[in-house]
């Protein structure tokens, strides 16, 4: 095959890779909203919906897996095309984790669905919107080949981990104060710790993101505050 049409193809299937890329990206932002809405509005049918919607995004994170696979055999890529491709295997890892993450806040929501709630959820959904925002840049980055949007969503993790630690700590007085709540508000605190896990999952694709554009390995921690400094 001519040099011009490999290339041709190779940029083909790169596009589809990065479309699948987008939906998959779409997918997980989608499993937190509406885990997260679920909790919320006590919703039942919205909680299922994540639910079922799992297989989806598990088909799509293998589909990627196995399409960046037969991209290496096939083209034997080097470069900034190997950089893309192992950027991709990677983001699909993080991102299809970030999906489950939101049906396990889904599980959680219907498991809370006929208590009385202990307390209007107020930060809980504020985690949730960063972790949504922080996905929302990633795919933006991804597409753009943006470095600095890649460190603006690392940096945006220290909000999540900063969220996290006021829900335990008023779940934490909360109990003191009425112990009868300790069970609802053990699991609303497991649903923040799974939001926060979903936050690292996004910095991990800026890290992928950052190699992906520089061919250096970065940690996240370079772009968020001192750890002696995060509350």
């Amino acid at each position: 095959m001519e040099p011009l049409n490999i290339r041709k193809h190779m940029d083909q299937d790169l596009g589809e890779i990065r479309s699948g890329m987008m939906r998959l990206g779409a997918m997980a932002e989608a499993s937190i909203r509406g885990g997260v809405a679920a909790l919320v509005k006590r919703d039942r049918s919205e909680a299922r919906r994540v639910i079922e919607s799992d297989d989806e995004a598990d088909q799509l994170a293998g589909w990627l897996d196995m399409s960046c696979l037969e991209f290496m055999a096939r083209y034997q890529p080097l470069g900034a095309d190997l950089r893309a491709i192992s950027c991709a295997i990677h983001m699909a890892v993080d991102l299809e984790r970030i999906a489950d993450l939101g049906v396990s806040v889904a599980k959680r929501a219907l498991r809370l669905m006929d208590q009385e709630p202990i307390k209007p959820l107020m930060d809980i959904p504020l985690m949730g919107d960063r972790v949504c925002a922080m996905l929302d840049l990633a795919v933006k980055a991804y597409l753009n080949g943006d470095e600095d949007l890649a460190r603006e969503l690392c940096a945006m993790d220290d909000q999540v981990d900063d969220l996290q630690d006021r829900v335990e700590r008023e779940l934490l007085m909360i109990m003191i104060d009425r112990p009868a709540t300790i069970a609802q508000a053990s699991a609303l605190g497991e649903v923040a710790r799974v939001l926060e896990r979903a936050g690292d999952h996004a910095t991990n694709l800026g890290e992928h993101i950052m190699f992906m554009i520089t061919g250096r390995r970065v940690k996240a921690s370079q772009f968020r505050r001192p750890l002696g400094d995060r509350s």
